[in-house]
């Protein structure tokens, strides 16, 4: 054990580290039967938001226990870059910047719409999606109270749809599980 992982090691070297969500673990987690521990710390019972951006579709939401119970999915268009070179390029990129500052402005008034009445019981917020996206979204006024109880655990999410934030509790609870072979 270290820190908040369970680590066990086989006779050949081999190696398996659990890393729990929602670190910090209770105090005493791994005196008696830490796998078990592990697996009630991730099923506890806990308010859950949720924050999933990608250039072009966003969608927050925030689970209390099982349940879905606030929640808004978006998306703005954001094209892609241009190969062209010259006047053309440039005209392309700076439209597309503009693109990408509306989608973001979007993903950020959704967020803070969801997550700020319900911010006095939110116990984690977990992310998901584009860093880039997540840091702009994340660095807006409006979200700096949830800041400190941002998770690091970035979960790997495809385009942000209704069916994905649905979803996403069962990975944000997931235990992660690190195998490494011996040389």
């Amino acid at each position: 054990m270290s820190g908040d992982a369970l680590r066990f090691v086989a006779p050949d070297g081999a190696t398996a580290v659990f890393d729990p969500p929602f670190p910090p673990l209770p105090q005493g987690w791994a005196e008696a039967d830490p796998v078990a521990a592990i697996v009630e710390h991730a099923l506890r019972r806990r308010v859950v938001a949720v924050v999933l951006v990608r250039l072009g579709g966003f969608a927050a939401g925030v689970f209390d226990g099982d349940e879905l119970v606030a929640s808004k999915v978006g998306s703005r268009q954001v094209h892609g870059r241009s190969a062209a070179g010259g006047w053309s390029q440039q005209r392309f990129a700076r439209r597309r910047e503009g693109q990408v500052k509306v989608a973001l402005e979007a993903a950020t008034a959704a967020a803070a719409l969801v997550l700020l009445p319900a911010s006095s019981r939110i116990d984690v917020v977990v992310t998901g999606g584009d860093r880039p996206a997540l840091r702009t979204v994340l660095a807006d006024a409006r979200l700096s109270s949830l800041r400190a109880r941002v998770s690091a655990r970035i979960l790997d999410v495809p385009d942000p749809k209704a069916r994905i934030l649905g979803e996403s509790l069962e990975a944000c609870r997931a235990v992660r599980v690190t195998i490494t072979e011996p040389g």
